[in-house]
């Protein structure tokens, strides 16, 4: 069986392909139409980026994924069980690309979705995975043991697992290639937990999702010709809540999302969302502290950058690193405590 999965893993390619030969046509057609933003981390903070890219990430995505499933399908004549789970994973994933896609268009600076209409629309994306019982409804907590959850499972904790991830990935971001790393890193981490846990078909899904990150990671990293936009951080989150319900990693995937945790705690309930990530840009391009208190892991990565370098100068893409390299730290602590 792995050595199937090693061979149907060259689907990831397409995933990269498409996105990686769409991107320019996006990027072309966004300064067409006017869907550019300002790069609030640059000086002047001129409309000149284009947004939304994580649209054409999701479509490289399942373009794969379609492929992946087209080929145990009529290759190696799988069975639809997974087939069906693949497939209400990616329903919950482009319907969270579409809500990211309206508070795009609405746009951040406007307030985009209000808070109640996201929740209750990110909700409703979570039904194709509540319908079919995804998941794993016996649960083991300290000190009461296992205890199974019945329907509990399915109606409460699949939509908030789906929302938490969803709604919190999209904190972490503002920065060039910060959104798109993020998923690159946790992604690849939880595709090699599913592996090594007997389920390799979400490392597979997974890794499509990682090569269109790839691919979009071209055109994004500092400095950046292409947003990732609500589009993409909802489709991520998606993704990482779907892999760790259907793959019975909650713990592992609760552990990864530390730093997105911090980040709630510092931007929602210290800055009561009245905070920004961005940078203050000076007119070099490094960037100062935007408030006297942290209100983010951005900020604290600035304050922390400039305490180590004699210069004082920081720059966008060192944030990032730093963010980055804190992930990893995560992860590999996560790795050594739960597997």
């Amino acid at each position: 069986m792995r050595m199937v999965e090693s061979i149907l893993l060259a689907t990831i390619f397409i995933s990269f392909f498409c996105t990686f030969l769409v991107l320019p046509y996006w990027i072309k057609k966004t300064k067409q139409i006017g869907l550019v933003w300002e790069d609030m981390n640059k000086p002047g903070n001129k409309k000149n980026v284009g947004g939304s890219g994580g649209l054409v990430v999701v479509f490289g995505f399942i373009l794969g994924v379609l492929l992946y499933i087209a080929i145990k399908t009529f290759y190696f004549k799988n069975d639809g069980d997974i087939n069906s789970y693949i497939f209400a994973l990616v329903l919950v994933i482009l319907l969270s690309s579409i809500v990211g896609l309206v508070d795009d268009l609405f746009g951040w600076q406007h307030g985009g979705l209000s808070r109640r209409s996201r929740i209750l629309i990110v909700l409703f994306t979570a039904i194709p995975l509540m319908v079919i019982n995804a998941g794993e409804s016996i649960i083991s907590l300290p000190f009461i043991g296992s205890l199974n959850l019945g329907i509990l499972y399915p109606i409460l904790f699949i939509p908030i697992g789906i929302l938490g991830a969803t709604t919190t990935f999209n904190f972490l971001a503002g920065y060039n290639g910060l959104e798109a790393s993020q998923g690159i890193i946790v992604l690849s981490a939880l595709a090699y937990v599913t592996y090594v846990t007997g389920n390799s078909w979400l490392s597979v899904v997974a890794l499509c999702m990682v090569a269109a990150l790839f691919a979009f990671y071209i055109f994004n990293k500092y400095p950046a010709k292409i947003f990732p936009g609500d589009t993409l951080t909802y489709s991520v989150g998606a993704l990482i809540a779907g892999m760790a319900i259907l793959g019975n990693i909650e713990k592992i995937a609760v552990f990864f999302f530390i730093p997105y945790i911090i980040e709630f705690i510092l931007k929602v309930i210290r800055g009561r969302y009245k905070k920004y990530s961005f940078g203050k840009p000076n007119q070099d391009g490094s960037l100062e502290m935007p408030y006297e208190k942290v209100y983010g892991l951005e900020h604290l990565a600035i304050k922390v950058l400039k305490g180590l370098k004699k210069s004082g100068k920081v720059y966008e893409y060192e944030v990032v690193y730093l963010i980055n390299g804190f992930q990893i730290i995560i992860i590999l602590i996560g790795l050594l405590l739960f597997l």
